[in-house]
């Protein structure tokens, strides 16, 4: 049961001349039906997650125009849907995030580019770069460049961007190339408004089908000896149709401005940044009209070479703003500079950070050494005391504390089912010794943060019993391999589970089966179980993952000779499996399942029903955990095991005792791990288990009432 986008989905009905109001991500959404796509693709991942659910959650309203949404396994299966489209009159979009979902895609887009396309392609590539990201620092440019691929960056205003959309697939079709789109967080974030134009129904689609397939071709595969002339035809062809393009709508803003000698080329998806920035030199208005002359990049492969040059040619210097390195869009300005002998000052990477995300306070320092050197009439005044307040205010907080702050690193949500996993492994460790973990791309890669401190390694989604092939060899233990339901079906039944049952490796995997792809937004796969869905009124609350065996059965038709299925919750039971597959003779892959269904999830379902349940007046009983504060020693150890946020510190009591206490506070969602730490490394006990009963029945109420009574009998004067 994921997130409902009801309310934005209806905003995709909207018709010609009326107004959207919205997430700059549900516009290109919008824009997608406007533009008669015919298919749609992709795999879930910030910040473009919710391009994807809403079309799936929208399927009434994409049947209704025949469009095909396909919710693929990786982003691989998602970019080998754009096939459809080298031989066919028909657009096609998939959407992923990056870098890390191109990377997957690579063979597929290389493969795609080459032949080239006919129908229009668009893909949504989430950009994830600088602070906000989760995954390595690269960039999608490369893929552009080393395919011969269109690459937009859109200026991040609403009517832009869908615009932009309506062009990249019309672009891809009057050059043949495949188009990619990047959205950075921000500008998937960004909200406004754009006056929407009526959804198009495909000419091909299926409601309209093609009645025969296209004649064979050998000069539309990618394979030798036709991608010799595919090279050719990118060079002599491709790309100047792309240029033309370009040029003839205008989708590179040129901004003339006041100044007639300086000039900055920036990329489309950075110019709020820059405007905002010029304002506080008083170079720009709240209107985003610049003094400075720009060159706004909304198209950032190809560049268009006379164009720059026509922008740079008068001009004594001019300033390229690029987040990211390598400098690729640099390098080729300047190269196109030296070669037309223009003398054009050029600056970028040497007045700008190499690295990372080019904010509007990174985007101020440079604009102050770029105005040093070739605008000294700049009013940089108001600049310099706004970076020298924030400089001073840093120095003055880090000089009054007398230590680093603590670290507070992202951890597992309250009454995550994997927690109690890493806490077993813990306390198997502690008896066995320290074992090698694999770790993977998911919610469990929270375990490499402390108090858990356990994963050496992440390579790729899916990948842990992959990479552990080099490494059990030269180890006197066996080693962990840690992967997410998600994480099996998108590469590691194939890269890791099929390699060792192929090869008879001696290993262990550990899979979380919460469910869900959760670390990506909690969406369904194919091991979700259906009951989740269809909750009854006298159903248990109980996990319901036990109710689909996908992934069991799987494991069996391949071979899996040794395999435990583990409630996650038990946490003596789970350090006793893992201490099994650790130290037993059987030789081969070893395979144990921790089942508990994703806490999110689970409190989406059971929250609305609990809420129905107390309105009518029925019985509704909660669990809820606490620390008898008497009992507590004060060691924390519990702390050290668990890491869950609502199990935390208070001041104890009793004023003979220094020591704080442990306490749970409001939050708890009644897991019970603390419960289940405390009796598997056998710690205080000092916590407890209470029953809230809302609705209680009549002899709750009597039972209720005379223990009360006698607890105040009992209690001292």
């Amino acid at each position: 049961m994921e997130i409902s986008f009801k309310k934005e989905i209806e905003q995709l009905r909207l018709g010609q001349g009326e107004e959207f109001h919205g997430e700059g991500i549900l516009a290109i959404t919008k824009a997608l039906l406007q533009s008669g796509v015919s298919y749609i693709g992709g795999y879930q991942g910030a910040p473009v997650s919710h391009l994807l659910d809403v079309m799936v959650q929208a399927r009434e309203l994409v049947s209704e125009l025949g469009v095909h949404v396909e919710a693929c396994s990786n982003e691989a299966s998602a970019a080998a849907m754009l096939g459809a489209s080298i031989h066919y009159p028909v657009r096609g979009a998939v959407t992923w995030k990056s870098i890390v979902g191109t990377n997957v895609a690579a063979d597929a887009l290389a493969n795609l580019a080459s032949p080239g396309v006919t129908g229009g392609v668009l893909m949504i590539i989430g950009e994830d770069y600088g602070e906000g990201a989760s995954v390595i620092q690269e960039r999608t440019h490369a893929y552009a460049m080393k395919s011969t691929m269109l690459l937009l960056d859109p200026r991040p205003e609403l009517s832009t961007m869908v615009d932009m959309v309506e062009h990249a697939f019309a672009m891809s079709e009057a050059s043949n190339m495949p188009a990619m789109m990047e959205l950075r967080i921000r500008a998937c974030h960004v909200r406004g408004s754009f006056i929407s134009k009526d959804n198009r129904a495909p000419v091909v689609s299926s409601l309209a089908p093609l009645n025969e397939p296209a004649n064979f071709n050998y000069e539309r595969l990618a394979h030798p000896p036709a991608t010799f002339r595919h090279e050719k035809l990118k060079i002599d062809e491709r790309l100047p149709a792309a240029r033309d393009y370009i040029v003839k709508h205008g989708l590179n803003e040129h901004h003339h401005g006041k100044l007639p000698d300086i000039g900055i080329i920036i990329q489309g998806g950075l110019t709020n940044a820059l405007l905002r920035s010029l304002q506080q030199f008083g170079l720009a208005d709240v209107f985003g009209t610049s003094d400075v002359p720009l060159l706004i990049l909304n198209v950032t492969y190809p560049l268009v070479h006379e164009q720059i040059a026509d922008f740079a040619r008068d001009k004594r210097a001019v300033l390229v703003i690029e987040e990211g390195s390598p400098d690729y869009i640099e390098q080729e300005i300047a190269t196109l500079l030296r070669r037309r002998d223009l003398q054009t000052a050029l600056h970028g990477k040497d007045i700008l950070p190499a690295t990372g995300e080019v904010t509007p306070e990174v985007m101020m320092r440079g604009l102050l050494r770029f105005f040093a050197k070739h605008f000294s009439n700049a009013d940089t005044r108001n600049v310099q005391a706004m970076l020298y307040a924030t400089n001073t205010r840093r120095t003055r907080i880090a000089a009054q504390l007398d230590k680093a702050l603590p670290a507070r690193p992202p951890g597992f949500c309250i009454g995550c089912p994997e927690r109690p996993v890493f806490s077993a492994l813990k306390l198997a460790q502690k008896e066995l010794g320290p074992v090698h973990v694999a770790a993977d791309i998911g919610c469990h890669s929270f375990a490499t943060f402390e108090p858990f401190s356990q994963g050496h390694s992440i390579l790729g989604y899916g990948m842990s019993l992959a990479s552990r092939a080099g490494v059990s060899p030269m180890m006197a233990r066996r080693v962990i391999s840690i992967m997410g339901d998600g994480g099996f079906w998108h590469n590691g039944l194939l890269t890791g589970v099929q390699s060792a049952l192929f090869n008879g490796d001696d290993a262990v995997l550990l899979i979380f089966k919460n469910g869900y792809t959760s670390a990506t937004g909690t969406q369904e796969i194919i091991s979700t179980p259906e009951a989740a869905t269809k909750l009854q009124a006298g159903d248990k609350l109980a996990s319901l993952t036990a109710s689909n065996r996908t992934i069991e059965d799987t494991l069996v038709g391949l071979g899996v000779k040794w395999m435990r299925t583990v409630h996650s919750y038990r946490v003596a039971v789970m350090r006793d499996v893992v201490r099994e597959a650790l130290t037993t003779d059987f030789n081969g892959l070893k395979v144990i399942i921790a089942e508990g269904e994703c806490q999110l999830e689970r409190q989406r379902r059971i929250r609305p029903w609990l809420a129905a349940l107390q309105a009518r007046g029925e019985r509704v009983m909660r669990v809820k955990y606490g620390v008898d504060e008497d009992v507590c020693n004060g060691d924390h150890a519990c702390m050290r095991l668990s890491g869950c946020p609502t199990l935390t510190l208070k001041d104890n009591p009793d004023p003979l005792k220094v020591d704080p206490v442990a306490t749970v506070i409001d939050g708890c969602v009644g897991c019970g791990l603390c419960g289940e730490n405390a009796h598997a490394a056998t710690l205080c006990p000092s916590f407890y288990r209470a029953e809230v009963i809302q609705n209680p029945r009549w002899h709750e109420r009597i039972i209720a009432t005379l223990r009360s009574t006698v607890l105040r009998v009992l209690q001292p004067a």
